[in-house]
């Protein structure tokens, strides 16, 4: 005789009464820290335990520098064409819808302008979510797009790095969007208005042959992975082995790659105290 035995055949539950763990109740961090996901957010997104980076988008960083999550988006409805009819496992066109539909996005950049401290900011962010930050026509468009209005407005410029290069279904016309921001950044520049390169995890490929690097002061996240083609691809190209943390940012500023590093619940002190030193503004305090 059994324990249990069901008197009614099918019975089901009802959907909204399901009792599911919500996704996301948890984050476990690379080292194996377990982080209850609401104290995570409270944190600035970083493990209390171990402080590791967790990997955020433009929604994160935009309420992190501007004040109050108070901003103008510019440029939002940019969308990238087909010119090349690519195709691989699906077409291209294919292949953008369903990263806008997966995150919400129109491409792998947003740009806006709002307060921070204060004082306006320009901010150009990638979203590694979609097709893995990959550098299109669109991204380098609205990077253009952002450095034109910040020499108009004589605004500085923020641009947050996350990708993992150069997108392949756009092929060289991908790769003109080097020069093109490149050639921006220096009208800044020649304008004497600062712009500040920030190296999230991860910082690869043409991202970091161009924009990247070229900051007035270039900085970056703890732990982030930033260089040009992958560990591997160097090792075999060089046919030396590398040494122990190579292409981290700790590597990088000890090699005089980067300024400095700063931790995610400092970066907006630290960028506007900078931008106050070289614009030689009156030092702002650390505001809540």
């Amino acid at each position: 005789m059994s324990w249990f035995k069901r008197t009614k055949k099918g019975i089901q539950t009802p959907t909204e009464e399901k009792k599911d763990v919500p996704k996301g109740l948890w984050y476990k961090s690379p080292t194996g820290k377990i982080v209850d996901s609401e104290e995570l957010e409270k944190n600035f997104y970083v493990s209390p335990e171990d402080g590791y980076h967790v990997r955020i988008g433009s929604n994160e960083y935009f309420e992190l520098l501007f004040d109050d999550n108070k901003y103008k988006e510019l440029d939002k409805n940019l969308t990238s064409k087909d010119p090349l009819k690519f195709e691989d496992k699906k077409k291209y066109p294919d292949r953008l819808k369903d990263a806008q539909k997966k995150t919400g996005l129109k491409d792998a950049a947003r740009t806006a302008v709002g307060k921070s401290m204060g004082e306006n900011l320009v901010v150009a962010c990638m979203d590694f979510s979609f097709i893995g930050g990959s550098m299109g026509s669109v991204v380098g468009e609205k990077i253009a797009r952002a450095a034109d209005y910040s020499l108009k407005k004589k605004i500085p410029l923020m641009i947050i790095s996350k990708s993992g290069g150069a997108r392949m279904m756009e092929a060289v016309l991908s790769l003109m969007q080097l020069a093109k921001t490149s050639a921006k950044l220096a009208q800044l520049s020649d304008a004497g208005i600062p712009y500040v390169s920030l190296c999230t995890d991860p910082t690869t490929g043409g991202t970091t042959a161009s924009f990247a690097m070229l900051g007035d002061i270039n900085i970056s996240e703890p732990g982030a992975l930033i260089g040009f083609a992958g560990p591997r691809v160097v090792r075999d190209t060089t046919g030396q082995e590398l040494p122990e943390g190579f292409q981290t940012a700790e590597f990088l500023k000890e090699h005089g790659f980067l300024d400095f590093i700063t931790h995610r619940r400092d970066l907006k002190t630290r960028v506007n105290q900078y931008l106050d030193l070289v614009l030689n503004r009156p030092m702002r305090e650390k505001t809540a």
